[in-house]
């Protein structure tokens, strides 16, 4: 397995959670942004291990044309009141919800995992639409533990694409419009990168 290369911001010794506050907010146009606070979770290098092995990671299977496949990645997905397999994991939920309570509304209730193996791993162009995102804007926080990969985003009615690098620790926050009216994706890489996990938190009703 390929050695783990820390955030230049992960100086912690136990696993703790950055400041907020610190947050850059980026607009992708006049209704969808982005928040990005690189290295908020410091010292996850014991929490990326326990997820890893412990986490009851799942293959799924989906139909593609005339052939069915496999994902290009193992999940896992919390409910509401679910226990989450990290204290961590439990602190940044509430974290994020208390930071954004006025302008979400509401409390981030569920955990998505995403496991991404090594580079040929990916996830193509999605928005979160379904449940109530479809129609509504909402908020997605994603924390990203592992090697470094890219989260590439695009307008959903065509347009230039553009990456985000997401190291070790970082969290991204895609709010406004963004699900209804941009597409992500973690495309495949041929550099020779380690595992990934990513953890999404969302409001009740939106997947």
């Amino acid at each position: 397995m390929l050695a783990l290369q820390s955030s230049l911001f992960d100086t912690a010794d136990s696993p703790t959670l950055g400041d907020l506050e610190r947050r850059h907010r980026r607009f992708l146009d006049e209704t969808a942004w982005l928040d990005l606070v690189p290295g908020w979770a410091c010292g996850s290098d014991q929490v990326l291990d326990t997820l890893l092995h412990e986490v009851p990671w799942r293959a799924e299977r989906r139909q593609m044309y005339d052939s069915v496949v496999d994902v290009p990645r193992l999940t896992c997905f919390y409910g509401e009141g679910e226990s989450l397999p990290h204290p961590l994991l439990t602190d940044m939920r509430e974290r994020l919800s208390q930071h954004y309570a006025a302008e979400l509304g509401e409390p981030f209730v569920t955990a998505g995992l995403c496991l991404y193996r090594h580079g040929e791993d990916s996830v193509a162009w999605h928005g979160d639409r379904i449940g109530r995102s479809r129609d509504q804007d909402t908020m997605v926080a994603i924390v990203s533990l592992g090697s470094a990969r890219h989260l590439a985003l695009r307008p959903r009615d065509g347009g230039r694409s553009q990456r985000v690098a997401l190291g070790h620790g970082d969290l991204v926050v895609m709010g406004g419009a963004c699900q209804r009216t941009w597409d992500h994706a973690v495309p495949k890489t041929s550099a020779a990168v380690g595992p990934r996990v990513s953890i999404q938190f969302r409001v009740a009703g939106v997947r």
